[in-house]
């Protein structure tokens, strides 16, 4: 009876249990779908629409090109190439859908097995091969959400991913995918990541590369090729495999691929010419007006500035540098018996390490591990630094210059031997400018970037000196002087301040030409007092200087105010150009990553007419060389294929032929390739002399070269030439302000903080070497010319007809300064048409130029922007 009962009891809780397990299952049943479908309604307001993502953005670091087409400058590290779903090869597909979502064409957006393999993922760090996500839900993490491994952000993803599947179809999906999913090494989608890690175009990609790309997105930094090639490797073999488990491949294919190497051919963008002032100031000027997003615009910029006269102006400046070291001495080494590879190199100055001293030599390591000597003739100049006044005996041996193990700089010389060096702490800037139009042709802006940023030919303010007084003379011309004008060079006394000349003499009444070629200071004190300050500041002001930094007493007329070296150059390109203002500009052109022209600098010129007149020829001529250019680029081609197709055949290897078929998205096939350059009419620039005061300036300023301050110039052998040096109290700046038709140039040198650089360091000592050097490479083959009248330039032979037309004219021709206070106005370039009138040339192939042109209006988003014909002016 007892065993009845429990029986009965046992059969009856076995029931109930029964029950309850199948109530509860009904009761989940429902509660789910419910749950899902109430969590969904509760989300979706919050999801964002889907017509956000239909476009990629193309991303690509930004290229700085010279006016000969060399890099010089590269910014930004992402890659973005979008392409459409026809772009995408069937190999590439097959090889993400088995390495990620292998059901993709028949789940709608959420796959039950990759939904467990989500939650699992998301609460152990799963790190099986397969993807933990569906494609499309990958899509909305990748565009809208973070990569944060939260229930609520994996739940949002869920929501998103069925919105996608119901709003956008499955090639969609896709294209989205490759276009987004980061792969490493900066690249965003597959076509930028077979370039990166490739150099190859989606086309010429083997099952082997795109199993690898496939097996990037679970894990970029973990299976990158480049940094963990065996894990890469693994994980590449498995994607293989799962491509022939799906039935994508053959097995023969998969054997093949399988057996393929990992072959990356990475792709690294060299600079042909490293010019960082130029790069760095390039960048700036484009953030600041578009912002940050540039950098990743894929725009290649070109400068006006020819990559050979940039390197010609670093190599004057730092010869000028290192002979203002010879002169004042050997500071000894920079450090003893420490690591070479913790010195970096500057400009042409190795870092480099004693290790034998002889008593005429001595030898040093190179950071190549290379060992070199040093010859008495390449350090004999190191006598000992003790003041900027005053060094110590010349050396006899080389044991009173270096000892074992010291840390030295060298740098080498014509010769092929080496030089001691050391690096300076004294600094200089040049900054050369065309006249005609205010183009950038040259600008440095100190010793070397990496050891300084600062860029003094922009940001430099300093004391010009004497380099002043030809503005001030110019006010005075203005004001109805002349040249043979008679100014006193007697004692002058203001109040407490007795100024005096340099050399503390005085000549008496001398002419106001005479006065400036050698730079008389009391003959520009007495020719301000004249004419007054005020006037003569707002023309300062016209100039380019900056009146704010001008003082308003005498000290004007001895250069006591604030100017830049760019400053200065653009005052001095005035009398170089018969007497109009030039805008700076160093952007010439820009165009995007396709080639296309969005930009095209319209400067304001000192003779349009000039350049308007020619203006038809002058653009025929550049199709013409164009085509003539791609022409021989063609043929150059054609004979590099034969003769590589000869090389194979000779020598049975096919490396050679196989660069040229296959690896076609190299860094040197994203350079710039330009179309021909078709110019607009040019508007003119401000008159701001007469033109008998800019050739009679002119004139004055090339005696200060044939017989002033600045006759050492004249070992250049040219009489067309002219300018002004500059030296302030104590020898605390040291200037020349120089020009010739084609070219006004500014040196400036200097400590950053100033201080004296020695007693006997004028002008005519420190900078004008720099200028001679510079403008001896850049004046080569020019022939011989002079500054313009009213109508052109004129030959030597035309000189003096023209100087005697000038005096009949000059009556008439004079014009008071204004004495009414100006507001200073940025002279901009100015389009060539109105908005209205703008021309559009529309091409199908690169043989032809788009040139669209509309108004100065700052665009939001770089990528779309549309051409305009004015930028920013040069950065101050």
């Amino acid at each position: 009876m007892i065993k009845k009962n429990a029986t009965a009891r046992l059969i009856h809780f076995l029931v109930g249990l029964f029950v309850a397990c199948l109530a509860l299952a009904v009761i989940l049943a429902l509660a789910v779908p419910i749950g899902f479908y109430g969590m969904a309604m509760y989300l979706s307001p919050t999801l964002p629409s889907t017509q956000e993502i239909k476009t990629a953005k193309l991303e690509m670091p930004l290229q700085i090109y010279s006016s000969d087409d060399k890099l010089i400058g590269q910014y930004g590290n992402r890659l973005s190439l979008p392409i459409t779903f026809e772009d995408i090869p069937e190999d590439l597909t097959h090889a993400f859908l088995a390495a990620e979502d292998a059901s993709f064409f028949q789940h709608s957006g959420i796959s039950i097995k990759g939904l467990g393999r989500a939650v699992t993922e998301a609460v152990t760090d799963d790190n099986s091969q397969t993807g933990g996500s569906t494609i499309t839900m990958q899509v909305a993490k990748n565009y809208f959400l973070s990569s944060e491994r939260t229930l609520n952000r994996k739940l949002t993803e869920l929501f998103l991913a069925r919105k996608i599947e119901d709003e956008l179809s499955k090639n969609d999906i896709l294209t989205l995918y490759v276009n987004k999913i980061y792969l490493g090494e900066g690249a965003y989608g597959v076509r930028a990541a077979a370039k990166k890690y490739y150099s190859k175009s989606l086309e010429n990609l083997t099952i082997a590369e795109t199993a690898m790309l496939a097996g990037l997105p679970k894990a970029p930094s973990k299976y990158n090729p480049v940094a963990n090639p065996e894990r890469a490797l693994t994980r590449r073999n498995w994607i293989i495999g799962r491509m022939h488990e799906l039935g994508y491949i053959t097995k023969v294919q998969r054997d093949e691929a399988i057996a393929s190497p990992i072959g990356i051919n990475l792709y690294k963008e060299k600079l042909d010419v490293n010019m960082p002032y130029l790069a760095e100031m390039t960048r700036s000027t484009l953030v600041q007006r578009y912002g940050k997003q540039v950098m990743q615009s894929g725009w290649r910029v070109r400068l006006t500035v020819d990559s050979k006269a940039q390197t010609d102006a670093e190599a004057a400046v730092l010869k000028g540098l290192v002979a203002y070291d010879h002169r004042h001495g050997w500071r000894g080494a920079e450090a003893n018996d420490e690591p070479l590879e913790n010195f970096r190199r500057y400009s042409s100055m190795s870092p480099a390490k004693v290790t034998k001293v002889n008593s005429r030599s001595f030898e040093a390591l190179m950071p190549s591990g290379e060992t070199v000597t040093v010859n008495w003739s390449g350090m004999r100049w190191a006598s000992k630094y003790i003041s900027a006044n005053r060094i110590g005996y010349a050396p006899s041996n080389a044991s009173q210059i270096v000892s074992k193990n010291d840390i030295i700089r060298l740098i080498p010389t014509s010769n092929n031997n080496w030089q001691l060096a050391q690096v300076p702490k004294i600094q200089s800037s040049l900054v050369s400018l065309n006249p005609a139009t205010g183009a950038v042709n040259a600008l440095v802006g100190g010793f070397d970037f990496n050891h300084s940023k600062f860029n003094r030919a922009l940001q430099g303010w300093r004391q010009p000196g004497s380099t002043i007084k030809p503005l001030v003379y110019t006010a005075a011309l203005e004001k109805g002087y002349r040249p043979d004008s008679i100014v006193s060079d007697s004692p002058i006394q203001v109040g407490e301040w007795k100024p005096k000349n340099s050399d503390q003499r005085f000549l008496g009444d001398i002419t106001l030409r005479r006065g400036l070629y050698l730079s008389r200071n009391l003959v520009s004190i007495r020719l301000l007092q004249a004419i007054g300050i005020a006037d003569t500041r707002n023309l300062l002001d016209q100039f380019g200087l900056d009146k704010e930094k001008l003082p308003t007493t005498l000290s004007l007329a001895l250069g006591a105010g604030q100017a830049t070296p760019l400053q200065m150059a653009t005052a001095y390109a005035t009398f170089a150009n018969g007497g109009h203002r030039v805008q700076p500009y160093f952007i010439e052109q820009i165009y995007n990553y396709s080639n296309n022209l969005l930009f095209q600098a319209n400067p304001q010129q000192a003779c349009a007419k000039c350049f308007n007149k020619d203006l038809e020829k002058r653009n025929k001529e550049s199709i013409e060389n164009y085509n003539q250019s791609i022409e021989d680029e063609s043929k150059a081609v054609n004979s590099e294929v034969i003769v590589i197709e000869q090389d194979v055949e000779d020598t049975e290897q096919n490396d050679k032929a196989i660069d040229l078929s296959v690896y076609d998205a190299s860094p040197q096939a994203d350079r710039l390739k330009a179309p021909a350059v078709q110019y607009a009419l040019a508007k003119q620039a401000p008159r701001i002399l007469k033109p008998r005061v800019a050739f009679d300036m002119a004139d004055i300023l090339r005696d200060v070269v044939q017989r002033g301050t600045a006759v050492r110039a004249k070992a250049l052998g040219r009489d067309d030439i002219g300018g002004k040096t500059g030296t302030t109290n104590d020898a605390k700046d040291a200037w020349f302000a120089g020009f010739h038709p084609t070219n006004a140039t500014v040196v400036w040198m200097g400590f950053d903080q100033p201080t004296t650089m020695g007693r006997h360091e004028y002008g005519g000592v420190a900078a004008l070497p720099v200028w001679m050097d510079f403008m001896r490479a850049q004046l080569k083959d020019t022939p011989r010319q002079w500054v313009p009248n009213d109508k052109g330039f004129t030959s030597t032979r035309q000189k003096k007809k023209t100087a005697r037309t000038s005096k009949a004219d000059d009556n008439t021709s004079e014009k008071p300064v204004s004495t009414q206070t100006q507001q200073r106005t940025q002279l901009s370039p100015e389009p060539a048409a109105e908005s209205n009138n703008s021309q559009t040339s529309r091409t199908e192939s690169r043989r032809n130029t788009e040139s669209r042109r509309n108004n100065d209006v700052v665009p939001q988003n770089p990528l779309s922007v549309t051409p305009v014909e004015t930028l920013p002016p040069m950065p101050e």
